[in-house]
C-alpha cells in the first residue's frame, strides 16, 4: 500500500503485497520514484508540475489538480486567442479609458490615448505584462470582448484545459482560476506560437510611445540570466494567486514546461525554478 499527502511530499510506503503482474511492478516503481524525488525536492511554491516535453512524463508535482487563482498567466492565452484571429499586428490601437484597470487599480506605463501598433501593444502584455495592453487587444478583437471570451472558451476545450475558467483577459479578477497542470498544457500549446516565444524570451525592449523612447523590461529576471536556456516564460502576481510563474527551458539537452504557483515571494519562485533546474541537470538521463 502507498500512501501520499497532497501538500508536496510522499509520506510513507509500504509494499504488503507481491508484485503479481509487469504492470502492478512498474506502478509502484514510478510512484516510489515521484515520492523519491518530492522528498529530494521540497518546493515552496503551494502547487507546482515539471514535465518533460520530450517524453511526456510528469517528472515532479505538488498539488496540480488545484484550481487556484492565476494572475497575468492569463495574458499567454490572452496572445494565443489573439494571435488565432490572424490580427494585422501592424494596425494601430488606442489604449482607451475602457482599459483601465478599476478592479486593482494596477500601474501601467500606457497612458490613456497612447496609439501604439498592435505587435508594440503585443510586446507590452507579455513581456511587460501590461494590463491595459491587454485589455485592449480583447476589445479590438473582431467581435470585441464578448467574442473574444467565446474565444477562449473554444481554446480551452481545445486544450483539454477542464479545470480552466478565465473570466477576463489580463488575469486580475481572481476568478480566472486554473490548475499546475492545465496550464503546462497551455505553456505547451504556447510554445508553438513563434511570436509569443520571441516576445516572453527577449530580456527587454525599446518602443516609441507618444514621441518618446520607451525601454521595458522581462518581468521574469530569469530570462538571459545565466545558466538559463529559457524557451517560453510568463510571470504573474495577485494577492490571491501569489507569485506565478510558467516556463519552458532547455537543460543538459532536455526540454522541459515548469509551472509554480502560489509562491510567497518572487524569490522564493526563483529559488523554486534554480531548484529544477538543477534537478534536470543530475537527473538528465532519465529524461529522455
Amino acid at each position: 500500500m502507498i500512501q501520499t499527502v497532497d501538500n508536496g511530499t510522499m509520506t510513507r510506503t509500504d509494499f504488503q503485497s507481491p508484485m503479481k503482474t509487469p504492470f502492478i511492478k512498474t506502478l509502484i516503481v514510478a510512484l516510489f520514484c515521484c515520492a523519491s524525488a518530492a522528498q529530494a525536492l521540497p518546493l515552496r511554491s503551494e502547487h507546482a508540475i515539471v514535465v518533460s516535453d520530450d517524453t511526456g512524463q510528469v517528472l515532479l508535482e505538488k498539488g496540480s489538480a488545484t484550481m487556484v487563482p492565476i494572475a497575468s498567466l492569463t495574458k499567454l492565452m490572452t496572445a494565443m486567442v489573439v494571435l488565432d484571429s490572424k490580427p494585422d499586428m501592424n494596425a494601430s490601437i488606442s489604449i482607451e479609458p475602457a482599459d483601465v484597470d478599476v478592479l486593482k487599480h494596477s500601474k501601467s506605463h500606457v497612458p490613456v490615448g497612447t496609439k501604439l501598433a498592435r505587435k508594440e501593444i503585443f510586446r507590452l502584455a507579455l513581456m511587460s505584462s501590461d494590463n491595459r495592453a491587454a485589455a485592449s487587444l480583447a476589445r479590438t478583437y473582431p467581435g470585441s470582448n464578448a467574442a473574444f471570451e467565446q474565444a477562449v472558451q473554444r481554446k480551452l476545450t481545445s486544450l483539454g484545459m477542464h479545470n480552466t475558467v478565465l473570466k477576463e483577459p489580463t488575469g486580475l479578477s481572481p476568478e480566472n482560476m486554473s490548475t499546475a497542470a492545465d496550464l503546462a498544457k497551455m505553456a505547451q500549446a504556447a510554445s508553438h506560437y513563434p511570436e509569443i516565444v520571441n516576445v516572453t524570451t527577449d530580456r527587454a525592449d525599446t518602443i516609441r510611445m507618444n514621441g518618446r523612447p520607451f525601454t521595458f523590461h522581462n518581468t521574469n529576471q530569469l530570462v538571459g540570466a545565466s545558466g538559463w536556456n529559457v524557451l517560453l516564460s510568463k510571470t504573474g502576481f495577485t494577492n490571491e494567486a501569489g507569485h506565478c510563474l510558467i516556463m519552458r527551458i532547455q537543460q543538459a539537452g532536455a526540454h522541459a514546461t515548469l509551472v509554480l504557483l502560489n509562491a510567497s515571494a518572487n524569490s522564493t519562485r526563483a529559488l523554486d525554478a534554480l531548484n529544477i533546474r538543477k534537478y534536470l541537470s543530475s537527473h538528465r538521463t532519465q529524461l529522455r
